[in-house]
């Protein structure tokens, strides 16, 4: 059957087009068109298999309800378990999301807000990187809702919604310090983001409010795109230094090329050497003995946003920024 267009459903059902266009976009009631007209459109419209062509339809309405979310990587277990909680939260809402991954790269970040901005999305959910300033302050100038979360961009005047890293980083450290340990390690890696600028300083004021020596060589910043091959090597590098008691590792993928450096190394996680990875991962509690966590709160984090989001979408007029902070978990396995 040939699907039909909104002219044909007019023809057939003998009302207007406009009849036809207030049904399909809800506000048959509004302009009180009767229930048997409805019933007769709708189900002309069901039976033919009729699809709206949602970009005409943003364009005639102004609203796409789409939100476009940019993360850093959505095959990061962070950001694709906070992308599906986003998800199912705004498909409650009358909401569909559409997601891609900047993977740090400036230039792919400022390729995807144009393209979002083509697709006419109604907000953007973005975790940013140095460098779209300019970009992000041009969405805040055209009046689209933006939120900024996971890092922030101090400059720019806008919602952010995130944990406390340095918080985070801190009480890491000083979980290792409580147990005995005197030779921390960090594995971090070298992006310049407030996320991961954050969890070096907790990392650092820790080791120094106890009186234990910064010592630089302990700390490993391992390059953002390089090979996990050439991570591990890296990691069991600086793991030679046998006076290392304790590795907190900045990011999940970190921690696994860590446990991967491990095993290839025969070191094995005891009293003698603890380990704690960023944001949980599955592998971390199959592990064995279980691996020890900082856990964002993640419902906590993608609800927050979602109500930001709609309240900014349920206005015309712009509400007072807020940023949003939600403490981070240590969560101490065997």
């Amino acid at each position: 059957m040939k699907t039909l267009s909104i002219k044909d459903i007019a023809l057939k059902a003998n009302v207007s087009i406009t009849t036809v266009s207030f049904i399909i976009n809800g506000k048959a009631k509004e302009k009180a068109i009767s229930d048997a007209v409805i019933k007769k459109v709708q189900k002309i419209i069901k039976d033919s298999g009729y699809k709206p062509n949602q970009l005409a339809r943003s364009l005639r309405t102004g609203t796409s309800h789409i939100i476009g979310l940019i993360v850093e990587d959505i095959s990061n277990s962070f950001f694709s378990s906070i992308a599906r909680l986003i998800e199912d939260k705004a498909y409650k809402k009358g909401y569909k999301i559409i997601y891609s991954s900047t993977e740090n790269n400036v230039e792919k970040t400022k390729e995807l807000i144009n393209l979002f901005k083509v697709r006419k999305v109604d907000a953007y959910i973005i975790s940013p990187i140095k460098g779209i300033e300019e970009d992000i302050q041009d969405l805040l100038n055209d009046n689209k809702p933006v939120i900024l979360f996971d890092r922030n961009l101090p400059k720019l005047d806008t919602n952010y919604v995130g944990a406390n890293h340095f918080e985070a980083s801190y009480q890491a450290i000083e979980s290792f310090i409580k147990d005995g340990k005197r030779n921390i390690a960090l594995v971090t890696t070298d992006i310049d983001v407030q996320q991961i600028t954050e969890r070096f300083e907790g990392y650092k004021k820790s080791i120094i409010d106890y009186e234990l020596p910064y010592q630089e060589n302990l700390v490993l910043k391992i390059p953002f795109n390089q090979t996990e091959t050439t991570t591990i090597k890296q990691i069991k590098e600086l793991l030679k230094n046998t006076e290392i008691d304790a590795v907190l590792f900045a990011t999940n993928y970190l921690a696994i090329s860590g446990l991967k450096a491990l095993k290839d190394l025969n070191k094995k996680i005891d009293d003698s050497f603890s380990i704690i990875g960023y944001d949980d991962h599955e592998a971390f509690e199959l592990h064995s003995p279980s691996i020890s966590t900082i856990q964002q709160p993640l419902e906590e984090i993608a609800e927050a946003i979602i109500q930001l989001i709609l309240a900014q979408l349920a206005t015309k007029t712009k509400l007072p920024d807020q940023q949003i902070v939600i403490p981070a978990k240590l969560i101490i396995r065997s």
